[in-house]
């Protein structure tokens, strides 16, 4: 998604994804002339109607006019496909582009909320409005743990409560194009955001000329903040339309990266102390607000863990040590010979940084984690543990899972999507950066049956990290095996959960390449010159910079491991982890033995589509326990015009009720020059359609069925159902990004 959501990830380092023609946003005003009036105010939602329209995020809303079960409608579709037999309807969706959402034959699709909506009735400046470039969805029914007794949990949020109302969390992630600074004025999105602002009298400034007062900017910034985060509303269905809407009369929250949000950051501990946007010092380890929020998890407890992602650009990065290639820069703070010391306050030159205000500037350090989100708690409301005498109630960042540019997180949980009693909880989560890796998180203490919310929430306090690393795969595709065959479930390759701690007795994977084959990750961590690195001192400053330690002990490289879900009710009949691959064709790290490339050579990989891979744990039902693991691919990206079935760049997961598999795609529209949108499909992994198997004469098994697809050069992000399966929810971000785009005004 972010980089997440697009293919252009090296251009979003240098532009934060600030690509594209503008998005013109404008208050409708009043023309006389001597013989007519030009045109009149409309006003809707509290603005004006725009003239000409511009695009804007949004959440769609696809149902069935019948009120069936989606899930169980494609799939009709899909074994009737595979059996030879013509479906009833047209099927699968046409690959095609157009500024609007084209859905299956016989669904629907409608919008629900966009980009500056306001979610409550009332149309003040300062009321909650919905935020930028939506990414993750999570649906939680009505009444979906009316079964809990007090704390103690009853069922999870998934599939349960009512599909008719319920409450969604929504991610924001960034503003599209470029701000504005004291030389240039604002595009794109940036600047709908700026004439929004103009138009309700925040900013008083020409907001298109090039030079911006100091004030103005800093204004801007202040509200530019103010567009990511999270959306938490109520949304209702019309019993007779089927039509999906905001109930502006609930209390809609909003969380942002100001400080009405404050987080505590926990198994971590920060290098300086935080401060309001005042300047007020704030308790140690409690951090301000939330930004670049991508993709993220709903938990079995009635929580949200959203993932920030690409929070570099916002107060400056925090692993300088890499160029946009993957290269290592050997500079003051992990340069060999001397301890890892990277910079922690703001860039002055970073998005947020160029506010005047210094008490609006906050350390890089505390942005970068999975945020585990309590929608019960008001956005202010930082986390206490119950285990040192807290409320168990608020917000946090999960420290001890460390920082990345993290994309989402899965739980492994039970057939019923609940935790598993006696087991410890186990997080995973990839790093969605070209070259990242994928991470295991188990908790120090397992959970037990009768534990509260709160007690719950305080196993996530204490954990430890693995890191995966895929033995056997090509470092120069990131995808197949040495050799050049693909991993299949027959022949799959083989991987190690690596322990990534200073005290990790586990080998280092470059360990023979570099001359001492009985190096430990731990010593190699803390080996001032190990493959040409500086060193860890602590466990903190390992989980502070999670992809240069990987880095250092020779972890394999990936190509940007967007999403991940695990599959309790997996069509295999073994619970399994599915990871989208969304591309890398950018230079690399490491060699095939993990040893540090020269920095002067640039080393490119050739992985253009991406894949979705399998993760099957070595002890599929304990994978707290499980220290290896098999990986096979089940799905390749193509762009062959003769397949029907071919698309490009996976990006976010979606399992349902039943345990099928779905996946949106980014960048499948440039990758395919503007001929195919991206979209939304089902993925065919019933064994009972493949080749040879009773009644199939047209084998579909890892196949993949277009559903849905997006306007001009929007990502389809986010997918998630509601709890009987007859909405899918679905994210068009950033419309017009880069090309021409109305929507949704033109639907």
């Amino acid at each position: 998604m972010p980089l997440p959501c697009y293919v252009y990830q090296l251009l979003s380092c240098i532009g934060f994804r600030f690509l594209s023609r503008m998005r013109q946003f404008s208050i409708i005003f009043f023309v006389i002339t001597a013989f007519f009036v030009l045109t009149v105010a409309v006003v809707q939602q509290g603005r004006g109607q725009v003239d000409p329209p511009v695009p804007l995020s949004s959440v769609v809303a696809i149902t069935h006019p019948g009120g069936k079960n989606i899930a169980e409608f494609v799939k009709a579709q899909v074994a009737s496909s595979a059996s030879g037999k013509a479906p009833a309807r047209a099927f699968p969706l046409a690959p095609a582009t157009s500024d609007t959402v084209r859905v299956l034959d016989g669904l629907h699709s409608h919008v629900i909320v966009k980009w500056l909506d306001p979610l409550t009735t009332h149309t003040s400046t300062s009321v909650p409005r919905f935020g930028a470039n939506n990414d993750y969805l999570a649906y939680f029914g009505d009444d979906w743990d009316a079964d809990w007794q007090g704390e103690v949990p009853g069922s999870a949020p998934q599939f349960n409560g009512s599909g008719q109302s319920g409450w969604l969390w929504v991610n924001h992630e960034y503003v599209s194009n470029f701000p504005p600074t004291l030389t240039t004025a604002p595009t794109g999105q940036h600047l709908t955001l700026a004439k929004f602002l103009k138009a309700q009298g925040i900013l008083q400034n020409n907001v298109e000329a090039p030079l911006w007062p100091q004030t103005a900017l800093d204004t801007y910034i202040r509200h530019h903040k103010r567009q990511l985060g999270g959306s938490w509303l109520r949304i209702v269905r019309h019993p007779q339309t089927g039509r999906w809407s905001v109930d502006r009369s609930a209390q809609a929250v909003r969380f942002n990266a100001t400080s009405q949000t404050l987080v505590t950051v926990t198994g971590q501990t920060l290098r300086s102390l935080d401060h309001d946007d005042t300047g007020k010092p704030l308790p140690a380890g409690v951090v301000v607000g939330i930004l670049a929020d991508c993709s993220g998890g709903q938990t079995p407890w009635g929580t949200i863990i959203t993932a920030e992602e690409n929070q570099q650009f916002f107060y400056g990065d925090l692993e300088i040590c890499w160029d946009q290639n993957q290269k290592f820069i050997a500079k003051k703070g992990c340069a060999p010979g001397a301890p890892i010391a990277m910079p922690t306050e703001p860039s002055l030159a970073s998005v947020f940084g160029q506010t005047s205000q210094w008490q609006e500037r906050h350390s890089r350090e505390g942005y970068g984690y999975l945020v585990e989100i309590d929608p019960r708690s008001a956005p202010n409301i930082f986390y206490t543990s119950v285990a040192a005498g807290g409320s168990g109630r608020g917000h946090r960042k999960i420290g001890s899972m460390g920082r990345a540019r993290w994309e989402n997180v899965a739980i492994m949980v039970d057939q019923n999507w609940r935790l598993q009693s006696g087991k410890r909880i186990v997080l995973y989560a990839g790093n969605d950066r070209r070259s990242g890796r994928i991470y295991k998180w188990v908790s120090k203490e397992p959970y037990s049956a009768g534990m509260s919310r709160a007690r719950i929430r305080s196993l996530l306090d204490q954990g430890t990290l693995f890191v995966a690393h895929f033995a056997g795969l090509d470092n120069m595709t990131g995808k197949t095996l040495l050799g050049g065959a693909v991993p299949t479930e027959q022949q799959p390759g083989s991987g190690q959960w690596i322990r990534l701690s200073i005290d990790s007795p586990d080998i280092a994977p470059n360990a023979k390449a570099l001359g001492d084959a009985k190096k430990t990750v731990g010593a190699a961590l803390q080996d001032v010159d190990w493959n040409k690195m500086g060193s860890f001192q602590t466990d903190d400053g390992v989980r502070r910079t999670l992809f240069t330690a990987a880095a250092k002990v020779g972890v394999m490289e990936l190509n940007r491991p967007e999403d991940l879900e695990w599959n309790p009710k997996d069509p295999s009949g073994t619970p399994r982890l599915y990871v989208a691959f969304t591309n890398h064709f950018q230079g690399i790290q490491l060699d095939q033995y993990g040893v540090l490339l020269d920095p002067s050579i640039v080393t490119v990989r050739n992985d253009e589509d991406g894949a979705i891979f399998a993760i099957q744990e070595a002890e599929a039902h304990r994978p707290a326990q499980s220290k290896t693991f098999s990986y096979f691919s089940v799905w390749r990206g193509s762009v062959d015009p003769a397949d029907p079935s071919a698309a490009a760049n996976p990006d976010n997961l979606m399992i349902d009720r039943e345990g099928g598999v779905w996946f949106g795609t980014d960048g499948n529209f440039l990758r395919t020059k503007g001929s195919a949108a991206d979209a939304l499909y089902y993925l065919d992994l019933d064994p009972s359609h493949q080749a040879g198997k009773p009644g199939i004469t047209a084998p579909s098994f890892g196949k993949a069925f277009r559903i849905a697809t997006v306007p001009s050069d929007a990502e389809a992000t986010g997918p998630a159902f509601n709890s009987d399966m007859t909405t899918i929810f679905l994210s068009v971000q950033h419309p017009g990004e880069r090309f021409p785009s109305t929507w949704p005004q033109a639907r």
